[in-house]
């Protein structure tokens, strides 16, 4: 279990109550009823739960918005749990476009424990509201496709089952769906009522295109144990543009460095556009009402001076990959272009910012000119050379005086690569071999 320490983050005092915070900060789209919710968490702790499938070996930003609401539940006093779906993850949740792929039962196992280990970094579990993490395989495993139809099926009925939007979606394209994503309702809804008896759970959160899934398991409770429970669906965040978040040219953006470095990581916060990045510091950051209101006037005061972003860049990666980490994104951003020392970045937070780049394949003897253009910076080398001898192409931040300098040992950073810069934008890098 990762232990770390977690008693800076706080939730804003200047809200009499969470869910007004929650609401604020946009992480409420839809709710079974906030005014029972609020009334019943009046009362004292309540016990919630989120689940996350292992469909990929990493969590990626869509995720991270359900792993700050269940920590800021539970900074307010009350108890989460973590799931991680191992019987889920193999069936797959509808999507509305196409039949998932089914992954083999171990690499599925594999990327639970990857999961769990993600999942457990953003929660507390020490203390009077100490998290708990579950995998509903457990519960799934010895369960008979006689009792699946028995216990569960009869409590669904297939009018309401079809009116879900990704089942709807489906069956309205030429991919149509299985029996077996059709199914998946039922199993995450089976998750609910077992941590309900087990825990006495009473309430989901999810993204908002969950909803059919959350409401599910709050009627299969009121149907079996006659009981009443709640569901908290958060919007599915977009850019003002109307594009998808957390998508950087195609690529998720993954919360596992492995997939997605904390250089990388740090720029795609770094790069938040004006239009959104209050909206971003509400959800992704613990800034107070009061913090966030001065950073949006400075957005509209000095938008040029990018306060907000660096602020919302250094906050998130550090909420995600530790303060270290985002001390060396920061300074190879910064040395980069030109504001440090590029020899003392490490070999790793070198390899990870150059493959942000563009960038090619060099040798000790090629031209800084040859680079330019294999990196696709100029279109030909006389062009190269011409930007070289008008002075504008730096190497390693220090500019390049001879149209013909070629690179030689003592080029490389960390032994393997180089920067070379052309005009104050356009930064391309080289991996160089013997």
């Amino acid at each position: 279990m990762t232990l770390r320490d977690l008693s800076w983050q706080k939730n804003d005092p200047s809200f009499d109550h969470i869910l007004d915070e929650l609401e604020w900060r946009g992480y409420i789209h839809v709710s079974t009823d906030l005014d029972e919710l609020r009334a019943r968490m009046d009362e004292g702790p309540i016990t919630y739960y989120c689940g996350f499938d292992p469909t990929a070996p990493s969590l990626h930003l869509g995720h991270l918005v359900q792993l700050l609401l269940l920590r800021r539940l539970q900074l307010a006093g009350n108890n989460p749990i973590g799931l991680v779906g191992g019987s889920t993850g193999l069936i797959g949740d509808p999507r509305p476009t196409a039949e998932r792929t089914l992954n083999s039962r171990e690499v599925v196992a594999e990327w639970v424990e990857g999961l769990r280990g993600q999942v457990e970094w953003y929660l507390d579990f020490e203390g009077e509201h100490a998290a708990r993490m579950a995998n509903n395989l457990d519960w799934t495993i010895d369960l008979s496709a006689i009792d699946f139809l028995r216990d569960l099926g009869k409590h669904f009925r297939v009018g309401s089952m079809l009116k879900k939007d990704a089942v709807s979606a489906r069956l309205n394209s030429d991919a149509g769906i299985s029996y077996t994503e059709f199914s998946y309702q039922i199993l995450q809804a089976y998750d609910f009522l077992q941590l309900y008896r087990n825990y006495g759970l009473e309430m989901q959160t999810g993204g908002s295109d969950q909803w059919g899934n959350l409401v599910g398991g709050v009627d299969l409770i009121r149907r079996v144990e006659g009981a009443s429970a709640h569901a908290l669906g958060s919007p599915l965040i977009t850019n003002s543009d109307g594009t998808k978040f957390g998508k950087s040219e195609g690529n998720a953006i993954w919360i596992d460095a492995e997939l997605t470095s904390a250089y990388a990581f740090y720029q795609f916060w770094l790069n938040t556009d004006d239009a959104d990045v209050v909206d971003r510091l509400k959800v992704f950051t613990f800034f107070t009402r009061e913090e966030i209101g001065e950073f949006a006037e400075k957005v509209q005061r000095e938008p040029f001076r990018r306060e907000a972003q660096r602020a919302l860049a250094r906050a998130v990666t550090s909420l995600v990959h530790g303060d270290e980490a985002t001390d060396k994104a920061i300074a190879a951003s910064e040395a980069l272009f030109g504001q440090g020392d590029v020899w003392r970045l490490d070999g790793e937070t070198l390899r990870s910012a150059i493959a942000e780049l563009p960038h090619a394949e060099a040798s000790i003897g090629d031209e800084v000119a040859q680079v330019l253009v294999a990196t696709g910076a100029v279109d030909s080398l006389s062009a190269a050379r011409r930007a070289i001898k008008q002075g504008g192409v730096s190497l390693n931040n220090v500019r390049v005086e001879d149209e013909h300098r070629v690179l030689g040992g003592d080029d490389l950073l960390a032994g393997r690569a180089v920067i070379v810069r052309r005009g104050k934008k356009t930064l391309v890098g080289a991996i160089v071999g013997e």
